[in-house]
């Protein structure tokens, strides 16, 4: 299955990891997404006839990895963007910078979308942006910092705009700091929802050992 790993399921959602460059959904490049690797996965494992039903209730860019969920039932899928609207759907992430971060810290702006890139603009034209991080580990012989986000927002880019913006890129940003062929450091490794039906509070957690993570011990 594309080397797509399950971490949970049942018969209302669908917990996976995401890997690196690969689309969440279809785009005009026609490159494989996740909705169709999953959907063909179901329709095989249940030998569903027809179409199979799998709704996406968040992204992540292409080339960040990590936790998404998925619901199999559009009951599942409403409740779970209710949640996302109401703040009660948690993202963490993990994320490695250039420079070193301050220990712990808390990020406000307001973001504008302009075409396929974000930027930050006044109160006035673009949309509140806020996130809260603290430093895990610095790397000093590379002088790479390793930091832990709770993001409360979920603008275009968000997290990209908002350290590179603070002379604090991203490490394999191509798009906001011209850095080719490498992996991108930022990964979805903590989500928190309220199960739609059961109510249960659901906490998944993964850590990446691919680089640039790989250059820390203190993913956790």
């Amino acid at each position: 299955m594309n080397n797509v790993k399950i971490l949970y399921e049942d018969n209302h959602i669908l917990v996976v990891i995401k890997p690196i460059n690969v689309l969440s959904q279809s785009d005009i490049t026609k490159d494989l997404d996740m909705l169709t690797i999953l959907k063909k996965y179901l329709k095989e494992k249940y030998q569903k006839p027809g179409n199979v039903y799998l709704g996406l209730v968040h992204r992540l860019d292409r080339p960040t990895g990590g936790i998404m969920v998925f619901a199999k039932t559009s009951k599942a899928a409403s409740r779970l963007s209710k949640q996302i609207l109401n703040k009660e759907f948690k993202k963490s992430y993990l994320a490695v910078l250039h420079g070193k971060a301050q220990k712990k810290d808390t990020l406000i702006d307001y973001l504008i979308k302009e075409q396929n890139l974000s930027r930050v603009t006044t109160k006035e034209k673009g949309k509140y942006a806020e996130l809260s991080y603290e430093l895990l580990e610095y790397n000093q012989k590379e002088n790479l910092s390793l930091v832990k986000i709770n993001l409360k927002t979920g603008r275009n880019h968000q997290i990209r705009v908002q350290f590179q913006t603070r002379n604090l890129p991203l490490y394999g940003d191509n798009r906001y700091n011209n850095e080719k062929s490498k992996n991108l450091g930022l990964y979805a490794y903590k989500l928190e929802f309220i199960h739609p039906t059961t109510k249960e509070n659901l906490v998944f957690k993964n850590y990446p050992s691919y680089s640039p993570f790989n250059k820390f011990k203190n993913l956790s």
